[in-house]
């Protein structure tokens, strides 16, 4: 079978994601990237509720980004592990999004982000109309594309300029500013869902680690242990001079 773009026409218009496959038959490569997606999306969270009070945007886990028709139709999507689009609704027409459609949808995502789990030449390809690093560059555009090897304790975090991906330099605390979201890119190093690993993670502009609503919630609960032993030592003073606490 050959694989070609198609012009759309009135006889044959572009399907929609409810027309698309879900999936193109293959499995996750290696346990860490569900949880390394969840990690990426439970954390940015508050960050995306203040920006899109209307909350219009979309992140993508595994999702097929459709560029162009082919034949399987599967063969022209491209499925980033992690992607965020701003300003489109979480929904369309009542039904929770199968794939992200470009020829339908229009606005690229602001950053994708690929999980190495060979040696990453695949991530890198830049061979025109099958490479990932082409697609990404040439047709899908996110304005970020993030390249990240838990093996090697490392990502890469390219920028588009002039239609062209530059390596974004990271800054004096090693991470790669994503400024039209307000927030930072870097490696963690810590325990997360019972693995010791080198995370992907975000940071705000300030270098404040963005917590997962799990790590707010342990913060919340030790700030609330200190302040009872802040009472009951304040309490045992009182006492110790003979003075009864109010109640």
């Amino acid at each position: 079978m050959t694989s070609a773009i198609n012009p759309p026409s009135e006889l044959t218009p572009f399907p929609d994601h409810t027309q698309l496959p879900e999936s193109d038959g293959t499995f996750v490569k290696n346990w860490q990237e569900h949880p390394q997606s969840i990690l990426l999306t439970d954390s940015i969270q508050p960050i995306l509720q203040q920006r899109h009070t209307d909350g219009h945007y979309c992140i993508g886990q595994d999702l097929g980004i459709y560029w162009r028709m082919t034949d399987p139709p599967e063969r022209g999507a491209e499925a980033p592990d992690w992607f965020y689009v701003p300003n489109v609704p979480p929904t369309l027409e009542g039904v929770t999004r199968r794939s992200y459609v470009l020829w339908r949808e229009l606005i690229a995502p602001l950053i994708a982000l690929e999980f190495v789990s060979g040696n990453g030449e695949e991530e890198r390809d830049k061979t025109p109309f099958t490479g990932k690093f082409w697609i990404y560059e040439q047709v899908i555009r996110p304005a970020f594309y993030g390249i990240y090897e838990v093996s090697k304790a490392s990502v890469e975090v390219y920028h588009l300029v002039e239609g062209q991906y530059q390596l974004l330099p990271a800054n004096e605390r090693g991470h790669y500013p994503i400024t039209p979201l307000g927030v930072e890119l870097g490696i963690w190093q810590g325990q997360y869902q019972n693995a010791e690993l080198p995370w992907l993670r975000w940071w705000d502009l300030q270098g404040n680690l963005l917590l997962t609503g799990d790590e707010r919630a342990e913060q919340e609960s030790q700030r609330a242990e200190q302040e009872r032993q802040r009472a009951e030592r304040l309490t045992a003073q009182l006492r110790a001079l003979g003075i009864e606490p109010e109640a």
